[in-house]
């Protein structure tokens, strides 16, 4: 049975992850410094050492490594691909500063950008982290970094993962990404792209692979 990590899962399992790790097939290990959630391993980005080198088929890391300072970044995602077996990969999601760029330039940072099930999201929300929850003393949601699709693919090659691949969500201010551990075909990325990416249709038989 394949095995993924669930890095700062909060209160959530593998039915909040993605469609591919939400099948019988995969056992979920969570992962989370808050010891309240009751994780199976407490414990933070940047000091993983209670997971075993190359343990892990996979690693799901959603919105949190803009919770990180900037010098924090390179040794989270090196955890990250320590603890992958040489054919993992890593799925990444986080919220994507060049969309919302574009709103605060035109006056609107403030403003409601989307709805979800906390309520109303603001700019001000993506880029410095969720006002309400701050307001509730949850200071650890402040978001302390961020990136543009450019520089996440970049900060996942330059820990050393080969095939990177990236998607934009603007409708959604987040930014998708796929690090692969060792080299893999265009129809093995392909397979875990459309596993495991928000696609609104499937990449389809041409597809090149990443640039």
């Amino acid at each position: 049975m394949p095995v993924f990590l669930h890095v700062g899962c909060g209160k959530k399992s593998k039915a909040h992850t993605t469609p591919g790790f939400d099948r019988p097939e995969w056992h979920e290990v969570r992962f989370d410094i808050d010891p309240t959630v009751n994780p199976d391993i407490v414990g933070t980005m940047t000091d993983m050492t209670a997971v075993p080198d190359a343990s892990m088929d996979a690693v799901f890391s959603s919105h949190n490594i803009e919770h990180l300072y900037p010098f924090e970044v390179p040794k989270a995602l090196a955890e990250f691909r320590r603890v992958l077996r040489p054919t993992g990969f890593a799925v990444v999601t986080c919220p994507d500063l060049q969309s919302v760029a574009a709103l605060i330039a035109q006056g609107h940072l403030t403003e409601p950008a989307y709805r979800s099930p906390s309520g109303a999201i603001s700019p001000l929300d993506i880029v410095y982290g969720h006002q309400t929850d701050l307001a509730k003393g949850n200071l650890h949601m402040a978001h302390r970094t961020g990136f543009t699709n450019r520089s996440l693919e970049v900060a996942l090659r330059a820990a050393g993962f080969p095939n990177v691949v990236m998607l934009q969500k603007p409708q959604r201010f987040e930014l998708w990404a796929l690090g692969a551990n060792g080299q893999m075909t265009h129809a093995e990325l392909r397979q875990l792209i459309e596993a495991h990416f928000p696609l609104s249709q499937p990449l389809g038989a041409h597809w090149a692979g990443p640039s």
